[in-house]
């Protein structure tokens, strides 16, 4: 029996290059997921890796560091948050 594809429709999919378990310290929510500000995963809303070692939702920690009470501070590990760079 010989079988011919008349249409093929390709699906492609993303994922955060985090481990399984990780979210994020502020909305609790996987990074995966949405943070509360978006409406879908990865809707302009990449993720932030500080320094210190912590990732969060960059609308989450936008919303933080703007907060006078956070002092610019990580909400994790209260160290003055700083960006890590790609080539860090």
């Amino acid at each position: 029996m010989k079988v011919t594809l008349k249409e093929w429709n390709a699906v492609a999919t993303w994922r955060w290059d985090m481990p399984e378990d990780e979210v994020c310290g502020i909305c609790r929510v996987q990074f995966d997921g949405t943070c509360p500000t978006c409406k879908f995963p990865g809707d302009d809303c990449s993720l932030l890796l500080g320094k210190c070692g912590h990732s969060f939702h960059m609308h989450c920690l936008m919303t933080w560091i703007q907060q006078e009470s956070s002092k610019g501070l990580c909400p994790m590990c209260r160290q003055k948050f700083e960006w890590k760079q790609n080539d860090e």
